[in-house]
């Protein structure tokens, strides 16, 4: 919140906003297909061993069906993964929540901050921000061609950002 002249507090204004997840080309309903598949097909096998006299081996079908399940689950639950790039009056914030550890923010001051990135995006290509000594790679799981785009996006919201008629005092 800043204050204005008249001492009621004004809501920050924010140039740019962006949520980023990993990308997951399987949803809920795919893979409840899948492991329905993986079932049926697991009986059947497990059917054909059980007639022919060597049923010690159905527990093993039931076997890879949990470990693709874990597999999955486990996969789903890093999923859960996302980072926020927020740019506002007064800073630009990156906040990082994974499931498995303490969520992480870094804070930069906009004027002095860069964005870089090769160009043209090779597959290891990182967006790195950095200002004052202080740096933090963004979207490292986004592919390459979504790493620039976010960083053009970022780029243009920090050139309005200071284009503004009366940009904020540093703090």
């Amino acid at each position: 919140m800043t204050m204005t002249p008249d001492s009621s507090p004004r809501p920050a204004r924010v140039f740019f906003d962006a949520i980023l997840h990993p990308h997951r080309s399987l949803g809920r309903k795919g893979f409840r297909i899948l492991m329905a598949a993986v079932i049926l097909v697991n009986l059947a096998i497990a059917g054909i061993f059980v007639a022919s006299g060597a049923w010690p081996v159905v527990p093993f079908c039931g076997l890879d069906v949990l470990v693709l399940w874990l597999a999955f689950r486990v996969n789903y639950r890093s999923a859960r993964l996302y980072e926020r790039v927020r740019l506002t009056d007064s800073d630009l914030t990156v906040q990082r929540v994974d499931w498995k550890k303490p969520e992480r923010r870094w804070t930069f001051q906009p004027y002095w901050l860069r964005v870089t990135m090769d160009d043209p995006p090779q597959h290891e290509s990182q967006v790195t921000l950095s200002s004052h000594g202080k740096s933090v790679i963004v979207g490292s799981f986004l592919s390459p061609d979504e790493r620039a785009e976010f960083a053009r996006s970022l780029r243009d919201a920090l050139a309005a950002w200071r284009r503004t008629p009366c940009p904020p005092e540093p703090v």
